[in-house]
């Protein structure tokens, strides 16, 4: 009990950014996981079969970087050891992985998302990597995803969803949203059949001066 109280504004802070990821509708009640590093060697993490719009602090789960269950009336997400594959391997402090709809949508048409028709969006983004289908919750994607999360910031996780690691939660959160809006925006000029994106020494400009 004394361990589940001591990281309680840790697991209040995954909650409240699940709701808000809800309350965007970047993803479903039953989808999507967020998780935060308490320690050297604990995630504070949202559960399985916990309505993602209501969550409280409660219902964020404790697990060590072992994968052992510190908050045993709580059952561990689905992915959860995709999400202590991607600590072990990278510098990640955060992790937001979501299905918001049109970013989501491009994993399904192998399309590629526009990240540079806003200087924001070049800035925030980066360049995502796609990452290759594997089975949702199986040990294959946690090591793909692992893999790619020691290279990119925004992964794009074929016919499945978007993840986002950051230095904190808002960084992670920020990304999957740009991410969401950078994909609309791809769909809006490739609808109005114009398009005019940065230029490359535009690109190189922001990367040098805020990547």
């Amino acid at each position: 009990m004394k361990e589940q109280v001591k990281y309680k504004e840790d697991r209040k802070a995954v909650a409240s950014f699940m709701q808000r990821l809800y309350k965007q509708g970047l993803t479903t009640t039953s989808g999507g996981n967020i998780s935060k590093l308490i320690s050297d060697d604990r995630i504070a993490i949202t559960p399985s079969a916990t309505d993602k719009g209501s969550m409280k602090w409660k219902d964020v789960g404790i697990l060590t970087l072992d994968g052992e269950n510190l908050t045993p009336s709580l059952k561990p997400s689905i992915e959860s050891a995709m999400h202590i594959a991607i600590y072990r391997k990278t510098g990640a402090k955060a992790i937001v992985h979501a299905h918001p709809v049109f970013a989501t949508s491009f994993t399904a048409m192998k399309r590629k998302i526009e990240v540079n028709l806003t200087a924001e969006a070049c800035a925030i983004l980066g360049d995502p990597l796609v990452v290759p289908y594997a089975l949702m919750g199986s040990g294959n994607l946690a090591e793909l995803v692992s893999d790619y999360a020691a290279k990119a910031s925004i992964l794009l996780l074929e016919n499945h969803g978007i993840l986002a690691t950051g230095a904190d939660l808002l960084q992670a959160f920020d990304r999957i949203e740009v991410l969401e809006n950078a994909a609309k925006m791809t769909c809006i000029t490739a609808l109005m059949g114009k398009r005019s994106s940065l230029t490359q020494s535009q690109v190189s400009e922001i990367k040098r001066i805020f990547g």
